[in-house]
């Protein structure tokens, strides 16, 4: 671990500029098409005065990155119950098997439902990672990724929290539980949508609250990047934060939601920029542009063609050839024109999940992934062929079941064909 230092008053600036323009192909207009993929369940903000002496970490990331998401769901077998040797162990295996694979860079699920798998400070452990355990998992799998020479990636949820049964139970020195017991947070700075808690990103302090939990990663390990998924206002409700659309004198919602969602991710950028700019940054938004910008409120357009909101972007392009509304090709071609920027790293995000299985969000193509063979290999070769700068695959439990073990060959093939920027 680093020593942290703080420096008094020095104020970070975020400029935001515009970028060279990128080169992109034509494609077709998207249709809003629901994903839910992820789960087991279906900013500029204000800086603060503080600023932390900047690590000297040296952070390995790759020209062009093959990444693969590595889920909260993947803990279970590996850390559940296990000591440190075990867990030592199974990080090992696992790791080897994906730099096998032709992976440089893995995205590991620290954050899934404002808990941590480290050792935090801000945030309760998560579901398999008990207080009884004495080690870190993220600081074993930080090691042994960079001696495999893998970029290590740490991925979380920025606003997504406890069930109520989860957070009446936690303990009061934990901030989100001090806001679930405040009748002035409870329903503004934390909203409940069903059984779950949602953070409610209009507020500065909610913002800050996100932000340190960044910091506290980018200060404590050798991370290699963060990276924050497409889980941003989890619903278009107006009663979702009625009160505070109220006293922001605006009036226009849609516009008022996506200023929020801008002032989160620049927080972050400048959080992590601050504790050592050579951390990257990721943002892996839905596939479907239509649903970012007017149901998530997260302006990808934006962060696409802009410096300061992020380094790279990883759309989850989780869709056949044969999509009615979305298909593969016409979808990479229109992040493509998005990504103007120069300094903004496009990865394509595919998919293994859906193998063997029918796609019903896929209109006439429902029936491709059950069908037709080889199709993440054939995606992962287009994107490849097709300027774009990696490629991320979703998810290791997935794409390493035995079930499917010559579609994995195959995308391995293609994986090491395309060795460039390593």
């Amino acid at each position: 671990m680093k020593r942290r230092l703080l420096i008094i008053l020095c104020i970070l600036i975020g400029i935001t500029c515009g970028c060279t323009e990128k080169a992109g192909t034509d494609a077709v207009s998207e249709a809003t098409v629901t994903l839910g993929v992820q789960t087991i369940e279906q900013l500029q903000i204000k800086e603060t005065a503080e600023q932390d002496v900047k690590s000297d970490y040296d952070p390995l990331n790759y020209e062009n990155p093959k990444a693969i998401w590595f889920t909260m769901m993947d803990y279970k077998n590996i850390l559940e119950g296990k000591s440190e040797k075990e867990f030592t162990d199974n990080a090992v295996s696992i790791l080897k098997k994906i730099k096998d694979a032709g992976f440089n860079t893995i995205y590991v699920h620290v954050r899934p439902y404002n808990d941590a798998y480290y050792k935090s400070e801000i945030f309760p452990r998560a579901d398999y990672y008990s207080d009884e355990m004495n080690y870190d998992p993220l600081e074993i799998i930080i090691s042994e990724g960079h001696k495999a020479k893998l970029s290590v990636h740490s991925w979380i949820n920025p606003l997504r929290c406890q069930t109520d049964a989860q957070l009446k139970e936690l303990d009061n020195k934990y901030i989100i539980k001090q806001w679930y017991d405040d009748n002035s947070k409870n329903g503004t700075y934390i909203i409940k949508i069903n059984d779950r808690w949602y953070l409610n990103p209009a507020y500065e302090e909610v913002r800050n609250y996100v932000a340190d939990g960044v910091r506290e990663i980018a200060e404590n390990y050798n991370i290699d990047g963060i990276h924050i998924d497409d889980y941003f206002y989890p619903t278009q409700e107006e009663s979702f934060d009625t009160a505070a659309f109220k006293e922001s004198g605006n009036s226009d919602l849609k516009q008022w939601r996506t200023e929020n969602i801008d002032n989160l991710v620049k927080g972050v950028y400048n959080t992590i920029k601050n504790v050592n700019p050579n951390i990257i940054f990721g943002i892996s938004p839905q596939g479907n542009i239509d649903s970012d910008c007017n149901v998530l409120y997260a302006d990808v357009k934006k962060w696409c063609s802009e410096e300061g909101y992020c380094d790279y972007i990883v759309p989850q392009i989780y869709y056949g050839f044969e999509n009615e509304s979305l298909p593969f090709k016409n979808t990479v071609n229109e992040w493509l024109k998005l990504n103007t920027c120069d300094n903004v790293k496009l990865i394509i995000g595919i998919c293994t999940y859906k193998i063997g299985k029918e796609d019903k969000w896929a209109g006439s193509g429902k029936n491709e992934w059950k069908e037709t063979k080889g199709i993440p290999a054939k995606q992962a070769e287009f994107v490849f062929k097709n300027k774009t700068d990696g490629i991320a695959v979703y998810s290791y439990e997935s794409l390493f079941a035995d079930s499917i073990k010559e579609e994995q060959n195959k995308l391995t093939e293609v994986l090491i064909k395309n060795n460039q920027g390593e």
